[in-house]
């Protein structure tokens, strides 16, 4: 029987070593804030972790209170007799760096100043993630990883764990991903990084001190995310064509049901949401080229990893489609790596990963049994 993993409380995890990142700036400092479900077996071989997507965070399954309307991101997925089994596995959840869910990031107070970092953070990379997430391991006494899992962005770094420590993961669960951005998709984010770059309330960055927040440029930025999230399908058979008043108000007022729900994601997102992380974790994204260093090459690169492999892409996925998922495969098989591969049928688009749906779930759990049986044996 499933359920809920119940009231969980957030912890914050100070690293006092620097971290040199790929921009060429080091952080003399940082913080992570981190969520776990579950218990850490003896041998410490049971740790799974998850890697958020965009705009994600650590807080992935159960509430913080009783009051908490909604609960974790992948509630759905995680939790005492769930796909992931909180009743097996100790399930680390993980707000990366650069976040604002109390992770050090722009709207992080510089010790240095006194100010928010705002302008002055640097970009960082998925393999920086990757490498505050391994320290993260280390606190824990985590040696090897029974599996790093992750959606969208979150697959990315799972494929990144496989290739930058190869011998401390198992398992790789790569969900909606792909190997890297294409031209569209960089040219999606650039659209949604300019509606907040001109903001007039950005300030180039340092608007916390001007005590306003870019908030139509992040609105507008996350109503074209909705899009790509969706498939038309989907919309449609959500939304269609359906008018708020049943009829044409001649105005350029919200009329149409889509338009309702996109502005209410947007003024939602904006509520919550650092405008310098979202450009951030943008950026993150269109960074990521794990084949770059082998003249754009992935296979050598995944010769690396020792993981074995699950990649799960989703039909109506356009954003990240399964043809990008094929891709993985295809260079892991050509790397000579273990990899399982599943295309779920669905009307969900992107946002599928995140969706209760019984063929992926049932997937997800028979997969995270063969890994279940290898750790706790």
């Amino acid at each position: 029987m499933t359920q809920s993993v119940g009231i969980v409380t957030p912890q914050k995890i100070a690293f006092e070593t620097p971290i040199a990142l790929s921009s060429g700036v080091t952080l003399p400092r940082y913080d992570l804030m981190v969520e776990t479900y579950g218990e850490l077996n003896a041998a410490r071989s049971n740790a799974i972790l998850i890697c958020h997507a965009l705009s994600g965070h650590h807080h992935v399954a159960g509430r913080h209170s009783q009051d908490d309307k909604a609960p974790g991101w992948w509630d759905t997925m995680i939790g005492p007799g769930k796909p992931i089994d909180t009743d097996r596995f100790f399930v680390i959840g993980v707000n990366n760096l650069g976040g604002c869910h109390g992770s050090t990031g722009p709207s992080t107070i510089d010790p240095a100043t006194g100010e928010p970092f705002g302008s002055t953070f640097p970009l960082v990379l998925v393999r920086d993630w990757v490498e505050t997430q391994a320290r993260l391991a280390d606190h824990f006494g985590i040696r090897q990883l029974a599996a790093v899992v992750g959606g969208s962005l979150g697959g990315m770094q799972a494929l990144r764990w496989t290739i930058t420590h190869p011998e401390r993961v198992r398992h790789a669960l790569v969900i909606a991903s792909a190997p890297k951005l294409t031209a569209q998709n960089i040219a999606f984010n650039d659209v949604a990084r300019q509606a907040i770059l001109t903001d007039p309330d950005f300030h180039g960055g340092d608007y916390y001190r001007h005590g306003v927040v870019p908030r139509r440029g992040l609105r507008l930025a996350r109503m074209l995310g909705h899009i790509t999230y969706l498939s038309d399908d989907g919309m449609g058979e959500k939304f269609g064509r359906l008018l708020r008043s049943g009829e044409y108000k001649y105005g350029y007022e919200v009329e149409f049901e889509i338009e309702s729900y996109l502005r209410y994601q947007g003024d939602k997102f904006s509520d919550y949401f650092d405008a310098n992380t979202y450009l951030l974790m943008t950026k993150a994204l269109d960074y990521f080229d794990p084949g770059r260093h082998y003249d754009g090459d992935l296979v050598p690169a995944l010769r690396e990893a020792q993981a074995r492999f699950l990649v799960v892409s989703f039909t109506t996925d356009w954003r990240f489609s399964p043809a990008r998922s094929r891709e993985i495969v295809k260079a892991l098989l050509d790397a000579g790596r273990d990899v399982s591969y599943a295309e779920i049928e669905s009307v969900h688009g992107h946002d599928a990963f995140l969706m209760e749906d019984a063929p992926y779930h049932n997937i997800m759990r028979a997969y995270m049994n063969r890994i279940d049986a290898e750790v706790n044996a």
